[in-house]
């Protein structure tokens, strides 16, 4: 016969199979592995797990450190098995193509999910997290990559973080254009794309369901004049008609009519004039 002792060591050895030390996981999970809320109580007495939030607990490391959104992201995707990952201009900074930083800022983590845990906005983390949905993709998991940079090679048994290619996640942050993002801090990131594929672009291009990102998309294309440029004819994309205002008081595009600062109309060192 198994004793109420046994059984509750039993769970607790299925828990620390599956969570590193320091990683996360939150109650409907716990649940999910038979562990109750009257023994996740006996193991944050028995310093087991540590209460993060109500309903989200966390493996104490063996040297106590801040929880790091990395770590949290990892936790939804190979613990939790949340469909969510790094997109936009947190996966391109993952990826190498972003080296600065707003002086005194924190660049913010964008997460994207259709099914983010509202717990994670209530964390305390190294960065501000932003979420949003898959809505702006017709196929949600197209251009999704796992990151096995030189960084990803020290993560806990052998996880690599799920994250948009670069050709994803260029379209994903000029979505954010002009609010969330700035084109002068994309303008630098896009001199860096010069080896993205067409294929993937002409792919993804044509599942994005925004005209905007799309329109925007070739203004940068046309103005950084990458070879992979020559492969993506612009006229076989749904361009929309009509002319989109977007930036107040910029100019409007004339071939791709959306309105942009000035010096995004002509290509890179040339102007309108002597």
């Amino acid at each position: 016969m198994c004793t109420m002792g046994a059984l509750k060591e039993d769970k607790l050895k299925s828990v620390l199979e599956a969570v590193p030390a320091g990683f996360v996981v939150d109650a409907p999970w716990l649940e999910s592995h038979g562990v109750s809320r009257f023994l996740t109580r006996k193991y944050i007495e028995s310093g087991w797990l540590d209460r993060l939030e109500r309903g989200v607990f966390r493996r104490p490391a063996p040297q106590p450190v801040p929880l790091d959104w990395q770590t949290c992201l990892l936790s939804l995707q190979h613990i939790m098995n949340y469909p969510v990952h790094a997109g936009g201009s947190t996966a391109l900074g993952l990826l190498g193509y972003i080296h600065h930083l707003p002086l005194g800022a924190s660049r913010p983590a964008w997460l994207y999910g259709d099914d983010i845990p509202s717990w994670l906005a209530r964390l305390q983390l190294d960065a501000p997290i932003t979420t949003r949905t898959l809505s702006l993709f017709s196929e949600p998991d197209l251009g999704l990559t796992e990151n096995k940079s030189a960084s990803a090679t020290t993560l806990p048994w052998g996880w690599a973080m799920r994250i948009s290619s670069p050709e994803r996640a260029i379209l994903e942050a000029l979505d954010e254009l002009p609010e969330h993002e700035s084109f002068h801090n994309l303008d630098m990131v896009f001199e860096g794309l010069a080896t993205l594929s067409p294929r993937r672009l002409a792919a993804l291009l044509n599942s994005c369901r925004k005209i905007k990102v799309r329109r925007l998309f070739f203004v940068f294309a046309d103005r950084h004049k990458h070879s992979w440029r020559e492969r993506l004819q612009a006229e076989e994309f749904d361009l929309g008609t009509g002319d989109r205002a977007l930036v107040k008081g910029g100019k409007l595009h004339p071939r791709y009519r959306i309105t942009v600062p000035p010096e995004f109309v002509q290509p890179i060192g040339e102007t309108d004039g002597p």
